[in-house]
């Protein structure tokens, strides 16, 4: 095999295939990333057995051919690289070995070969349908801040996709939580998307999605199946496994009957948590409301380092209200917030409270108060 490919191009590729690669494994071969050339484009892929990414490429191909070489060294090298290099890489099958070649710089690198690498079964889809990027790009953006990090319970370890029925009829939904606090966005469902089986995409996956999802004319190609998801557009596929396990009932634990309502600015909201908060414990992190006529304080009261106190210009008309949180889940959800305001909708001290984006239904979140 023999290629030349733009430094650009290939740190680009190389650089999402690295990133799905386990840095600590027992099996060599999936260290690696594949490279597969044939006569006019190469391919890359990257596989840590749960999640395969699939990057092609506009290259100079000399020699059709494939061979698999480590990902993080190929990456490290490219990046070092002069901008605008031209790289040329050389597959000796008998050597065992990969030259990189730019410019005056030259490498050779161990191979393993093609054979062992294991490619992720094709699996049939049940549902196919396309979506903007932008569109998902909200979806999960919103959403993954609540994935929980406590591999006990692993089936909230991921965003829930499904279809639901939400305001003027059915929608794709991203529902993430962790039993503290809990986000649920709603989009218009794209067409073919109404038989989609509901399926837990792994935080991971999210992660690697969510680089796919940073042009804005890109439309994404989504297929999904009762144990597989795959996000595509026509350079990259990304291939993953869903967790297998049962989302709980998330509709329980969204409020209906909150009706003491704050409106406040959600930049400002942030910021007044965010300065209270520097004083607070480590170990508590709690934020103290106290709810009045269109004021607002927060408090906060730390024996072992100190006390803090801001007042906030709110607009609520109900009766007194003091409430505490986590001060790292409220600057989370506060900073979910596009449009000016935040809408928070009360019931008492000791019940969830409910967030949304001034009068936009399709983004709510929930977060449950702490004793202060």
């Amino acid at each position: 095999m023999k290629i030349s490919i733009e430094r650009a191009v290939l740190l680009k590729a190389v650089g999402q295939a690295q990133s799905v690669v386990e840095r600590r494994n027992t099996i060599p071969i999936l260290a690696n990333v594949l490279i597969e050339a044939d006569q006019s484009s190469v391919s890359f892929r990257a596989t840590d057995l749960d999640i395969e990414v699939v990057d092609k490429a506009v290259a100079q191909v000399t020699k059709a051919g494939a061979t698999t070489v480590s990902a993080v060294t190929l990456h490290e090298i490219v990046r070092k690289l002069p901008d605008g290099a031209l790289v040329t890489l050389t597959d000796d099958g008998a050597s065992g070995r990969l030259t990189v070649e730019a410019g005056r710089s030259n490498f050779s690198l161990a191979t393993l070969p093609k054979e062992d690498f294991p490619v992720m079964a094709s699996s049939e889809y049940t549902s196919n349908f396309s979506a903007p990027a932008p569109v998902l790009r909200r979806l999960f953006d919103k959403s993954k801040f609540a994935i929980s990090t406590e591999e006990t319970r692993y089936y909230l370890n991921g965003v829930y996709m499904h279809v639901a029925d939400g305001d003027g009829g059915k929608k794709l939904r991203c529902v993430a939580t962790d039993g503290h606090r809990l986000a649920r966005i709603d989009a218009d469902l794209p067409s073919g998307a109404e038989d989609m089986p509901g399926v837990i995409v792994p935080r991971k996956t999210v992660g690697e999605m969510r680089k796919l999802l940073d042009d804005d004319e890109t439309t994404i190609a989504v297929s999904v199946s009762e144990t597989k998801v795959r996000f595509a557009t026509p350079e990259i596929t990304l291939t993953s496994k869903v967790i297998d396990g049962t989302f709980p009932d998330y509709t329980r634990v969204i409020p209906s009957g909150n009706t003491r309502k704050m409106e406040v600015d959600a930049a400002d909201f942030a910021q007044a948590v965010d300065r209270v908060a520097t004083v607070s414990s480590e170990r508590s992190r709690a934020v103290k409301l106290q709810l009045d006529e269109d004021r607002l304080v927060l408090s906060v009261n730390a024996p072992d380092s100190g006390a803090a106190e801001e007042e906030l210009a709110v607009a609520y008309a109900d009766e007194k209200l003091e409430i505490g949180f986590n001060a790292k889940y409220l600057l989370e959800i506060a900073s979910q917030v596009d449009r000016e305001n935040a809408v928070f909708m009360f019931n008492s001290s000791g019940d969830p409270t409910l967030m949304r984006e001034g009068n936009d239904q399709s983004a709510i979140y929930v977060v449950m108060p702490m004793r202060v």
